[in-house]
């Protein structure tokens, strides 16, 4: 599909859908007026975000004093599978990040409610609910309709159907997903950002994940080279934050 022709067909599926025109509204100001937000400080956060970047496995015993070699053997068939219905899936999407860091999360936390913004394949959906379905946890999770891609059946399509019912999904822009989640449940032991890679995007969730995260949860939040919001964050809230480098890309958290 050329840009023309995916540009339009995205179009055309926001008008066919009077819930996501407050999201078609930011959108064009992104992409107009806002276009240099998305790349705002990335010079400085590149070299701040490698000069302390540490690897996961470090990362995990350094925060939650936990090993994670037992998460690929105890999840071995599962992680297998999903692998395979990745591959066979007919829409691409993003694959799977830094699953043990976000299992060893909510292991950590014995979590029993979180919350990530998007979802994809949803790798990070399935290492989280892996974690929350011993304890009949909830996994609450924001992601826009793929709208280009006719991939919307394929949302969470590694998620294992004997964890959906510990799942809710919520198919809006996080600016209408987080409140209806919040209004749902208010505190978080785990909170997930993986979704606008602008700053002004950014900053707006992280303030208002931050605000649902109970003391003692963890923060983590997806590609924060893109931009210096992370950074920015964590300066003016003067929190310490950990940086984790993985393939080639750079994770924060933090916990609160």
């Amino acid at each position: 599909m050329s840009e023309i022709a995916r540009v339009l067909k995205t179009f055309i599926g926001y008008l066919k859908r009077p819930d996501l025109y407050p999201e078609l509204g930011r959108k064009i100001i992104k992409n107009t007026i806002n276009r240099s937000n998305s790349f705002k400080g990335k010079d400085k956060t590149k070299s701040w975000a490698a000069a302390r970047s540490v690897s996961q496995k470090e990362a995990v015993s350094k925060l939650f004093g936990l090993e994670i070699e037992e998460f690929r053997k105890d999840y071995a068939d599962v992680l297998k599978t999903s692998e395979q219905k990745e591959k066979a899936c007919p829409v691409k999407m993003g694959g799977p990040g830094a699953l043990e860091l976000m299992y060893y999360a909510c292991e950590f936390t014995n979590a029993q409610n979180v919350v990530e913004t998007g979802v994809a394949y949803g790798w990070s959906s399935l290492a989280s609910l892996l974690s929350l379905a011993k304890r009949n946890g909830t996994l609450y999770s924001s992601d826009m309709p793929y709208l280009a891609q006719d991939g919307d059946q394929y949302v969470g399509y590694v998620v294992p159907e004997s964890l959906k019912p510990n799942w809710k999904l919520f198919r809006f822009a996080d600016k209408e997903s987080l409140p209806k989640i919040f209004a749902e449940n208010s505190v978080f032991d785990v909170l997930h950002y993986d979704s606008d890679k602008s700053y002004n995007g950014r900053m707006w969730a992280y303030n208002e994940l931050y605000k649902h995260l109970k003391k003692g949860g963890v923060f983590i939040s997806d590609d924060i080279g893109d931009n210096s919001a992370y950074q920015d964050f964590c300066e003016k809230n003067t929190i310490e934050t950990t940086v984790v480098e993985y393939e080639g890309k750079y994770i924060g958290v933090f916990i609160k």
